[in-house]
């Protein structure tokens, strides 16, 4: 029994102040990105589906309105890969 308590004392990883504010600023990090990816997620829902409902109305203007809704699309993962970058640098 002590041979198993010596064991798991020796396994035991030591934290040092550095550790935990590491594991801090990585899991806020991540949670930063998370709010981050949401308004671009729901930005783009709302552009699809807006730009379907343009094309269904006036189906000869659906080669114009695909061309706005793209680069919509374009300008709105823009945000979320702004959000990736900060996240990467936070958690260096």
């Amino acid at each position: 029994m002590e041979a198993i308590a010596r064991l798991i004392a020796v396994t035991e990883p030591v934290q040092t102040p550095d550790d935990v504010k590491a594991a801090s600023a990585a899991a806020s990090a991540g949670f930063a990105y998370g709010l981050a990816a949401i308004g671009p997620g729901i930005g783009i829902g709302y552009l699809v589906g807006k730009s379907v409902e343009a094309m269904a109305r006036q189906p000869e203007a659906a080669g114009m309105v695909r061309t706005t809704m793209f680069l919509g699309i374009a300008f709105t993962e823009a945000l979320a890969l702004i959000g990736f970058v900060v996240f990467i640098l936070i958690g260096l």
